[in-house]
C-alpha cells in the first residue's frame, strides 16, 4: 500500500471518530433509512451499454494530491448539469475534503441538479460513511480492495445493498481482483493509476480483463484522456469508464465529454 493511501486511511479513521462524537450511528443509520429511494447506478451502466453507447460515470473533482486544483471555477451543479445533457450515464463525486478539497454538500448540489445516479468516492473505512453516503444522497460507493480485506469489504457490500446502493469495488492488481471477484457486485473498477509512483497506464486494464468474467462491468478508471483512449478499450470490449481529470480542465465538462466519448 502506498504512503499516501495510509496516510489517507488513517485520516479517514479520525474523521469518522469525530464525526461519531458529533453523531451517533443510530442517528445517522435513521437518517439514512429514511432518505429517498436510492437512483439504479447499475441500471444506468447498464442501459448505457445495451444501447451501444459508452457508459461514461463523470467525475466532479476540485483537486487531487498529485496535480493540486484541477479547476479553480467549481460549481458541482452547473457541472453535473452539462455532464447530463451530454450523455453521462452517472456521476462520482469525491467528498474527501483534505486531500481532494472535496465535501458532502458538493454531492448534494450535483445530485439535486440532475437525474443521474450519483457514486460517492472515497476512502469507505467504516461502516459508518456507509450509512453517511446514504444520508446524503449517494446511491453508490466505492470499495478500494488495496484498502479493505475480503470479510470488511463482504461485509460493507451487504450493508450498502440493503440501503439500496450499489458497489463500485476497485482494484489494482491481480491479487485484489482475486479477493473483488468474491463479492456479488457486478461493478468492477480497474484503477490505472499505480498507487505507489501514480504513474498512469491503461496496460493495466488490458492485463486483467481475461480473468474478469462476462457476467461483470469492467470499469476502466484513469488515464483516458482522448477518444483514441476510448477506441482502444472499446476494442478490447469495455464499455464503462469513470474519467474526471481529462473533463474537469476543460471549460465545458460534458462537451468535453461528448467530444472524447463520440
Amino acid at each position: 500500500m502506498s504512503d499516501i493511501l495510509n496516510k489517507i486511511l488513517a485520516v479517514k479513521a479520525q474523521e469518522v471518530a469525530a464525526a461519531r462524537a458529533i453523531k451517533p450511528l443510530e442517528l445517522l443509520r435513521s437518517e439514512a433509512e429514511h432518505v429517498a429511494p436510492a437512483r439504479d447506478f447499475v441500471a444506468a451502466v447498464r442501459a448505457k451499454i445495451a444501447a451501444g453507447k459508452s457508459a461514461v460515470i463523470a467525475e466532479i473533482k476540485k483537486a487531487s494530491p498529485s496535480k493540486g486544483v484541477l479547476r479553480a471555477d467549481f460549481n458541482p451543479a452547473a457541472i453535473a448539469v452539462s455532464y447530463e445533457a451530454h450523455g453521462a450515464a452517472c456521476l462520482s463525486v469525491l467528498t474527501d475534503a483534505q486531500f481532494f478539497q472535496g465535501c458532502p454538500e458538493y454531492l448534494k448540489l450535483a445530485r439535486a441538479a440532475c437525474h443521474l445516479p450519483v457514486l460517492r468516492k472515497d476512502f469507505i473505512v467504516d461502516e459508518y460513511q456507509i450509512y453517511q453516503a446514504r444520508a446524503m444522497g449517494a446511491d453508490a460507493i466505492l470499495l478500494i480492495a488495496a484498502a479493505l480485506d475480503l470479510a470488511t469489504m463482504q461485509a460493507f457490500e451487504a450493508l450498502a445493498h440493503r440501503l439500496g446502493m450499489a458497489v463500485l469495488v476497485e482494484v489494482h492488481n491481480s491479487i485484489e481482483l482475486d479477493a473483488a471477484l468474491q463479492l456479488t457486485t457486478p461493478l468492477i473498477g480497474v484503477n490505472n493509476r499505480n498507487l505507489r509512483t501514480f504513474e498512469v497506464s491503461l496496460q493495466n486494464t488490458l492485463d486483467l480483463l481475461p480473468r474478469i468474467g462476462s457476467d461483470r462491468i469492467v470499469v476502466t478508471e484513469s488515464g483516458i484522456l482522448n477518444s483514441t483512449d476510448v477506441a482502444l478499450m472499446r476494442a478490447n470490449k469495455v464499455d464503462c469508464y469513470l474519467v474526471g481529470e481529462a473533463f474537469m480542465r476543460a471549460d465545458n465538462p460534458g462537451e468535453e465529454l461528448e467530444k472524447v466519448f463520440l
